[in-house]
């Protein structure tokens, strides 16, 4: 029997303190190693996540693509051009408010007055720019500011007062409804002008080919090159790294769909402003979160909110901050919404907006409880919304059956999150 005397220097120096051993295993956490280990070590850890219910964002893609493919199946309109086109428009104003949706989703916490912030930023810009003439450019400022000052004053109700935030914002719902039924005044409804900078918002497009094919560049070598000078930080630090093969594989593939969305848009009008402004917002905001002291604060007041105040963070302006966020976004979006009807009406955000909002966190993946979520999940939620609506209106069917349907996605989204929750404290992860 032959025995092997090969070693490395963490083997010996184990070897010669017993007691130190343990520690220098527990030092580094396993999952880490993954990118080293390159494809197979993705592959063990796909599985090792299946197991432990930590889907991810895979269920709403393969959801998203079957939708997409029987509304192709039945309608070969679906996804012409035009169509998808218009769908990308649409999904701005109704992505822009869940991404502020998201950030309180993030502290477990609901805001159930976004859709009447943005029918009031709407009716605010209206009135400045229509009724008394104000510059467009500082009547939208005014009206995303309105936004933001209506967050704050329900965040400091929540995290001052004590006052439970579901409570706070169904108030808030209420009054700024009423707020913007003021401000509209008896006739209820302002155009737009059409050649204004908010009724451009949506109705803007970059003619020329290379718009959408240079935004396509721009974001697969953006991605290439924020991955490599991450890794290249990684590898100074000594913590694992991905390969670069890897991120080249990664790369590639932005690029096909990249260029693939920037062909179908070029066949139509060409690049939407819309969709830019959308994609820039999604970027800086995934920055913040991802990136930064205050969006790890977020996460971890999601997790825990006696840890973090043990931790020495400002709960109550994190509180405060987050809501003043939703509620900018919220007039953001409302901004959006009045550019696509080319007027404000007292109609703006009611109905079965601010359940699509919610819906659209939801669905992309952003937990119900606190802690889990990003920004792009707000893209691919409301994504799924608008194309059950539109896939819907093409085959004829009435306004009920794709409420029934929208609330059916929502459902099977929750109980997905749900039972991960359930299985992650299982397996001891939660």
């Amino acid at each position: 029997m032959s025995i092997d005397k090969t070693s490395t220097p963490a083997a010996d120096s184990a070897a010669a303190n017993p007691e130190a051993a343990p520690a220098a295993v527990a030092a580094v956490d396993p999952r880490l190693l993954v990118r080293e280990q390159g494809f197979a070590g993705y592959l063990g850890e796909f599985k090792r996540k299946m197991k432990a219910g930590d889907l991810g964002s895979l269920p709403v893609v393969v959801g998203l693509l079957v939708i997409w493919a029987i509304f192709t199946s039945l309608n070969s309109n679906f996804l012409t051009a035009g169509n998808f086109t218009d769908m990308s428009v649409a999904m701005v104003g109704t992505g822009m408010i869940a991404v502020g949706i998201v950030f309180v989703l993030l502290l477990g916490e609901i805001d159930l007055s976004v859709g009447s912030v943005s029918g009031v930023a709407g009716a605010t810009f209206a009135v400045l720019s229509v009724t008394h003439g104000m510059n467009e450019i500082l009547a939208m400022v005014l009206a995303i500011l309105t936004g933001t000052v209506a967050g704050a004053i329900h965040g400091f109700f929540f995290a001052k007062i004590g006052v439970p935030a579901f409570a706070v914002t169904l108030a808030g719902l209420l009054f700024w409804q009423g707020f913007m039924l003021q401000v509209l005044g008896s006739n209820g409804t302002i155009n737009l002008d059409s050649e204004g900078v908010v009724a451009k918002l949506t109705s803007y497009y970059f003619s020329d080919v290379a718009a959408a094919y240079g935004l396509a560049v721009v974001v697969t070598a953006g991605y290439f090159l924020a991955a490599y000078f991450d890794n290249r930080r990684r590898e100074a630090a000594g913590v694992p790294s991905r390969p670069l093969n890897e991120i080249i594989v990664r790369t590639v593939l932005l690029a096909v769909l990249a260029f693939a969305v920037a062909i179908v848009f070029n066949q139509y009008k060409g690049l939407p402003l819309a969709v830019v402004i959308f994609l820039a917002f999604l970027l800086l905001t995934d920055f913040v979160l991802r990136r930064t002291a205050y969006g790890r604060k977020v996460y971890a007041l999601g997790g825990s909110v006696e840890a973090s105040r043990r931790a020495g963070i400002n709960v109550d302006l994190v509180r405060i901050s987050v809501f003043a966020i939703a509620g900018t976004f919220a007039a953001i979006g409302g901004l959006f919404v009045a550019s696509k009807i080319a007027s404000a009406n007292q109609g703006a955000g009611t109905g079965e907006f601010l359940m699509n909002v919610i819906a659209a966190a939801v669905i992309g993946g952003t937990s119900l409880f606190g802690g889990r979520g990003r920004t792009w999940d707000a893209l691919l939620g409301v994504m799924v919304i608008i194309s059950i609506q539109y896939g819907l209106a093409l085959e004829g069917i009435a306004s009920p059956v794709q409420y029934m349907i929208t609330g059916g996605v929502l459902l099977a989204t929750v109980v997905i999150d749900a039972v991960t929750r359930k299985t992650q404290k299982t397996a001891g992860r939660a």
